[in-house]
């Protein structure tokens, strides 16, 4: 950044380190383009996209990252879940390349964030919870100024789609001062996501969606990974989010991951975490089974029609998330 505090890279930090897109605003609210890439600057189908080995962060004698170990791969949707100072935002700024490791190995599409340039930055997309936007630009003519800047590296949203996904449609010639709280939330994804990257960090992405919008901002997530191989790692402490979004489910808690695999292998680690239930002859019964359908078979097998209410209940996301970070034999984990 230049002394000025203007952005001159494709991502930049303003002044009080609020930022939100892969295209800088310089002081005056205008975007610096971003240098086009030549070539094919995709990745390969399938292709590790994040790799992180042995990452550790200590400030002053305090380590807040122990040996974060983790790797994502073109196209997958990935939730970083964890309690409130657990190393949820330290780990995603230094994938941003926002903050210096400690120790450790970190390549985001093949290079080092803390290292990388203009030409990397273009390829990676930033939701933070809240950044200094520019008021007296209008909603939409804020998204056809970043979005030109992506002109000749990618083809960008067209700046009446995106305010109709991310539900500003309605707003879309308003100045950007007058906007709710909820409504310029939108705006900072819509920002994010503009140029189409390759890699999305989303923190917190949909803090203020009512329910109609929030279920279209799914459905965008889902095309961005399945249509597009975008690979989107996003941050939330909205368990059901996680759970409808994320193929894969990393658990931080004290700066180690405890938890990483689908919601449902999760689940299949914690003791317990499956429960059949049923009744019989008025009474209620239930058990914890690793495999309710042979249990559910062998109650048939024994009961037959007598068998009245009978349930199968898979532990939820939030269930196995609590069960993880629940202290062990009360000690602490």
């Amino acid at each position: 950044m230049s002394a000025d505090g203007a952005g001159n890279s494709p991502v930049a930090m303003s002044a009080d380190g609020a930022g939100s897109s892969a295209v800088a605003m310089s002081a005056d609210g205008v975007a610096n383009s971003p240098v086009a890439m030549g070539g094919d600057a995709g990745v390969a189908d399938d292709a590790v996209v994040i790799d992180v080995v042995g990452l550790r962060m200590r400030y002053g004698t305090a380590d807040v990252l122990h040996d974060v170990t983790f790797r994502a791969r073109r196209g997958e949707v990935l939730a970083l879940l964890g309690p409130n100072g657990a190393g949820k935002t330290t780990t995603i700024e230094i994938l941003e390349g926002f903050r210096t490791r400690s120790a450790g190995h970190v390549e985001v599409l093949g290079a080092d964030p803390a290292r990388a340039g203009e030409e990397w930055r273009a390829r990676v997309g930033v939701v933070l919870q809240s950044w200094r936007d520019h008021g007296k630009w209008r909603v939409r003519e804020l998204l056809a100024q970043v979005g030109a800047y992506y002109h000749g590296y990618t083809t960008p949203w067209d700046p009446d789609d995106l305010v109709d996904v991310v539900g500003l449609s309605g707003q879309a010639n308003q100045k950007i001062h007058t906007l709710s709280g909820g409504q310029r939330r939108r705006l900072d994804v819509a920002v994010g996501i503009v140029g189409r990257p390759e890699v999305l960090f989303l923190d917190e992405p949909t803090v203020g969606f009512d329910p109609v919008a929030r279920r279209d901002f799914h459905d965008l997530v889902r095309g961005l990974a399945a249509e597009h191989g975008t690979t989107i790692l996003l941050t939330t402490h909205d368990l059901d989010e996680a759970e409808r979004l994320a193929g894969r489910v990393l658990v931080l808690d004290g700066g180690r991951i405890i938890g990483d695999g689908t919601a449902e292998e999760l689940a299949r680690r914690v003791a317990g975490q499956n429960e059949v239930r049923w009744s019989l002859n008025g009474d209620r019964f239930s058990r914890p089974t690793d495999r309710p359908a042979r249990l559910v078979y062998e109650l048939y097998r024994e009961h037959g029609d007598d068998l009245r209410d009978l349930e199968v209940h898979r532990a939820s996301l939030e269930d196995t998330y609590l069960s993880l970070l629940r202290p062990v034999d009360g000690g602490v984990r």
